[in-house]
């Protein structure tokens, strides 16, 4: 997901994104400690899109204030 795109979103769809990704990137680390993933980098791409998600919802607390 690109930072364009995250900006888009409103405060409430971001939260529930994140905590969607969480969720998944939870998932992914146990599946890939079981059985080895097909393309281990998707974890590390699911692990930048929270970074990044996380960093515009507190840009936009910030600036909020």
């Amino acid at each position: 997901m690109k930072i364009a795109e995250i900006r888009n979103l409103s405060v409430e769809e971001l939260k529930e994104r994140i905590a969607g990704e969480e969720a998944n990137y939870t998932q992914m680390r146990l599946n890939h400690s079981i059985t080895p993933l097909e393309n281990p980098a998707q974890i590390k791409e699911v692990r930048r899109n929270i970074a990044r998600m996380k960093t515009v919802l507190r840009e936009i607390e910030l600036n909020n204030k």
